[in-house]
């Protein structure tokens, strides 16, 4: 069990997990990597005190530095999910299932488009993990749409337990799929319903049927990710303590909204650290006070 998850690996991340570690509390950073932060493609960064002409691969870099010195540790993967489970939390990463008692969402603006339909179908035949959800289509056939290399284990585990498994891929080159997968180069363009119940994917060359689709997202709509998040938009609707209105979970960065700047992230990472160090340390409070009365 950690203390505190933070979901993303730009500068709130960074930031927060530096904060959080100066408060002694055990932090893992979950992140495909320093390569999906937009400042990572920043020429030069001229507006963030102390470090003109800074490249922004060089500015990660040092920021990631700071926090492996702090004691923070990483885990490159894309979660999936974040499932509350009373007083922690459990997240699914890549099928590795972590335990935190907070989490602080970095995870920067959401860049994967949703498709006509997928929102309202959530739940309803559109799954983002197939470990969490794929035994309710065994025997069935379903569509795994693949944004990167690990849509393949997501087809690769429902081949084992399917009828029929399609594997739409809008990258290339397409790396290793089991012989019973079916691969189909379009374009998807709606989740299609019938009275309320998933009856295929419409793509540019025509309707798949099937009874369930799972996406794998190079990013995840935060509201996907973890149950009941209020979300504006794509933005993360916060507090100035830059609470969401969940217990024990914080969010920092550009998924909070403009203006998308290195020196508000940083800042929104530092208040989220503390507002989490603070409320594990009043919850602790609270549990031993109880434990000392019984």
């Amino acid at each position: 069990m950690i203390d505190v998850a933070i979901i993303g690996g730009g500068p709130a991340a960074l930031s927060a997990a530096i904060n959080c570690r100066r408060r002694n509390k055990t932090v893992k950073i979950f992140a495909r990597g320093l390569d999906t932060s937009m400042l990572f493609t920043a020429e030069k960064v001229d507006n963030y005190p102390g470090l003109p002409d800074m490249g922004g691969e060089e500015l990660l870099n040092r920021f990631q530095q700071h926090a492996i010195q702090s004691g923070v540790t990483f885990q490159r993967c894309r979660i999936s999910q974040i499932l509350p489970m009373g007083d922690h939390f459990m997240i699914n990463a890549e099928n590795e299932f972590v335990e935190a008692r907070a989490i602080i969402l970095a995870t920067g603006i959401h860049k994967s488009r949703g498709i006509q339909g997928e929102a309202e179908a959530i739940g309803k035949g559109v799954s983002y993990c197939a470990t969490c959800d794929g035994m309710l289509y065994r025997g069935k056939k379903v569509v795994v749409v693949g944004e990167n290399e690990e849509g393949e284990a997501e087809a690769n585990f429902l081949a084992d337990i399917c009828t029929e498994v399609t594997y739409v891929p809008l990258y290339e080159p397409v790396l290793y799929l089991k012989e019973n997968v079916t691969v189909m180069r379009t374009k998807p363009l709606a989740v299609v319903t019938e009275n309320g119940v998933l009856t295929g994917l419409e793509t540019k060359d025509g309707v798949i049927s099937c009874d369930g689709i799972f996406f794998a997202k190079n990013s995840m709509p935060p509201d996907s990710l973890i149950y009941g998040l209020k979300t504006e938009g794509a933005q993360i609707v916060t507090d100035k303590r830059m609470a969401t209105n969940l217990p024990f979970v914080y969010a920092a960065g550009d998924c909070t909204g403009a203006p998308y700047q290195i020196a508000k992230a940083v800042g929104e990472g530092q208040v989220a650290a503390l507002s989490a160090v603070q409320d594990l340390d009043a919850a602790q409070r609270e549990a031993a006070k109880a434990e000392s009365v019984n």
